[in-house]
């Protein structure tokens, strides 16, 4: 049994051990997001968020307040029901040839007394320094880690799964598909948006993540 950790996830290990699918950058219907609106109050706390980001070089802070001043805010205003956002979940999964486990640093999904139950979107903060490493492997096993997760929850295949990374004030978003959980090899799709920029689309970012909490409850209330 191979064990994986999250920061150390390399492309050519992870297309030895799933079917990694990726597709190239499209139109995709999840980042249609003209038909979702946003609150009065949900304005205001945005243009916060953006005129702090214009008072201040998010390039020069470090991953902390980053995270405080930039990220954590958008992720805990797609907050809705029991879908939560939060920070630092621990996320740990067994498939048929290798183990993966690591630390989300962020996390939207279903909620319970002690923590996350469901994640459902899962986010990297992209460090930085010598140690900075491609930020894209480490989102693709926090994914094949919580769809196990939920898998788990509700034996449904395949699972679709999203997530983002962050580098600095700018976030790229990824839908996937994970199938094959008690598989030999199991597989992963994956398709990605561009890249947001948070000063200038702010309102944009919190649609698409509206969205994504939108659909995830949609098919949880209808049973697909």
């Amino acid at each position: 049994m191979e064990k994986l950790t999250l920061l150390e996830l390399s492309k050519a290990t992870l297309k030895r051990l799933v079917n990694l699918e990726e597709r190239d950058l499209a139109t995709l219907e999840w980042l249609q997001v003209d038909s979702i609106s946003l609150t009065a109050e949900e304005q205001q706390q945005v243009q916060f968020v953006q005129s702090r980001l214009h008072r201040y070089r998010a390039h020069l802070m470090n991953e902390a307040t980053l995270w405080a001043r930039v990220i954590y805010p958008l992720l805990g205003l797609a907050e809705q029901g029991n879908i939560q956002a939060w920070a630092g979940v621990p996320l740990q999964a067994q498939y048929v040839h290798f183990e993966i486990e690591g630390i989300a640093d962020g996390v939207l999904g279903k909620a319970a007394m002690d923590g996350i139950e469901s994640p459902y979107l899962v986010v990297v903060e992209t460090k930085r320094g010598v140690e900075n490493q491609n930020p894209l492997f480490q989102l693709y096993g926090q994914i094949l880690a919580a769809a196990h997760i939920n898998w788990e929850n509700n034996g449904k295949s395949p699972q679709e799964m999203f997530g983002c990374y962050t580098i600095a004030d700018s976030w790229t978003f990824v839908r996937a598909e994970i199938d094959g959980f008690d598989s030999d090899k199991p597989t992963l799709q994956i398709e990605a948006s561009r890249e947001y920029s948070e000063p200038s689309e702010a309102p944009t970012i919190l649609k698409i993540l509206k969205g994504i909490v939108a659909r995830h409850l949609h098919q949880t209330r209808s049973g697909e």
